[in-house]
């Protein structure tokens, strides 16, 4: 599996994947996000994104934004083996800069692997 790898096992799919990681999940929270992780019984991980109009409205800024969130997770995927993810995007990221977002993101990223991986 390559990094830029981001294929249809890759992703949360169905709504009782996204129903297991919402009941069991371990948390990572800033202003731009809520992370929910939780393990899973691969060895790869797998992303759902839930990114709401009611908090970004225009569709463009909602694309870049998935856009940015499954580009970090690519590049991740080593340090996030074995983790059924789910990232909720806040009010007021559309505003953010991609810089910050992607920084925002590395940080969940690690912060997941340490805490997930724990229990």
């Amino acid at each position: 599996m390559s990094e830029t790898d981001f294929s249809r096992r890759l992703r949360l799919t169905c709504p009782a994947d996204f129903q297991h990681v919402f009941q069991q999940a371990c948390k990572s929270t800033s202003p731009e996000f809520t992370v929910l992780a939780v393990a899973n019984q691969q060895t790869y991980p797998r992303l759902g994104l839930a990114i709401a109009k009611k908090h970004i409205r225009q569709a463009v800024d909602r694309n870049r934004i998935k856009r940015l969130i499954r580009e970090s997770f690519r590049h991740n995927q080593t340090l996030l083996s074995g983790l059924d993810i789910v990232v909720l995007a806040r009010k007021g990221v559309d505003n953010t800069s991609n810089e910050i977002i992607t920084g925002a993101l590395n940080k969940h990223w690690k912060v997941l692997n340490q805490r997930c991986k724990e229990s």
